[in-house]
């Protein structure tokens, strides 16, 4: 039996269950691969824009299932809501047992004040034209597939694999400025606030800096995805790292075995039945 990873805080964004692109078995063997104390899902987790009931497969549940069972278990588990998933919004600074939904949240780790958000607020395309958005999510979704297809076949040659959006969005450069404006908007306000870290996700590029302005400096950070990327932050020992699914050669943790045996049908019943022992309440 392999031993789990003890850490503190992880933190995953952008897994849009429900669509194609999501690689919900590799952030499966993830989650299995650790014991955190407290999960942050920053966003993005359920793409319900995309929500089809033609597209929902056994892996997306048991992801839902697993962070189930890390609340069920002891876990803090905080859902900060994302664009994809705003319909959550509605219920936000509600908890269920050790499940939270919030916008946003601030942490003291160690002395030092962490700032956690999805980040689409400060992105000016959703703000004003949504249905462009969506629109556009759409066709990324269909890109994502033909690069199944073709990271399939270059598999099955033996090549590695390759990422088109990724390659498309680094040779863009208004892409490319997009995200640099992101990131200073973001950290400006997050050193004018005094906050030492700032957290978030939205535009699936993982990345851990320090950035300074004449008025101090902040740790930036971005979780990336699990569509492209298949990665994750954590935080332990007082530090943090962006932790890579690809580069890990110690992982694979596959799914519980409980979880193995589980038909759709015994999944669907396990993670709508709520214990009769949670209360909703304000945080």
């Amino acid at each position: 039996m392999k031993t789990k990873r003890k850490v503190e805080i992880a933190v995953i964004s952008d897994v849009h269950l429900g669509t194609y692109g999501c690689q919900a078995k590799s952030l499966l063997t993830y989650l299995n691969s650790i014991s955190p104390k407290k999960l942050i899902l920053n966003g993005d987790i359920i793409d319900i824009w995309q929500f089809s009931k033609r597209y929902f497969p056994k892996s997306h549940l048991k992801v839902i299932k697993k962070i189930m069972d890390f609340a069920a278990h002891g876990v803090e588990v905080i859902y900060i809501t994302g664009n994809h998933d705003e319909m959550l919004r509605k219920f936000s600074d509600t908890t269920i047992g050790n499940i939270s939904i919030v916008d946003k949240l601030v942490l003291n780790l160690n002395g030092k004040k962490a700032w956690f958000f999805h980040g689409d607020v400060f992105d000016i395309s959703i703000e004003n034209a949504k249905w462009l958005a969506k629109l556009g999510g759409y066709g990324y979704d269909i890109l994502i597939l033909v690069n199944r297809c073709m990271n399939w076949v270059l598999e099955k040659l033996g090549k590695e694999r390759y990422s088109l959006s990724k390659k498309i969005k680094n040779g863009v450069k208004g892409a490319v400025k997009f995200i640099a404006n992101y990131e200073k908007v973001i950290t400006d306000l997050a050193i004018e606030k005094g906050y030492d870290y700032v957290v978030c996700g939205h535009i699936h590029q993982p990345k851990m800096e320090i950035i300074e302005n004449k008025y101090g400096k902040t740790l930036y950070l971005n979780s990336g995805d699990w569509i492209e990327n298949f990665t994750a932050l954590e935080y332990q020992f007082k530090r943090w790292k962006v932790y890579n699914y690809n580069n890990d050669k110690l992982s694979p943790f596959f799914a519980d075995e409980d979880l193995k045996e589980m038909d759709m049908k015994d999944l669907i019943a396990a993670i709508t039945i709520v214990d009769k022992g949670y209360s909703k309440k304000s945080i």
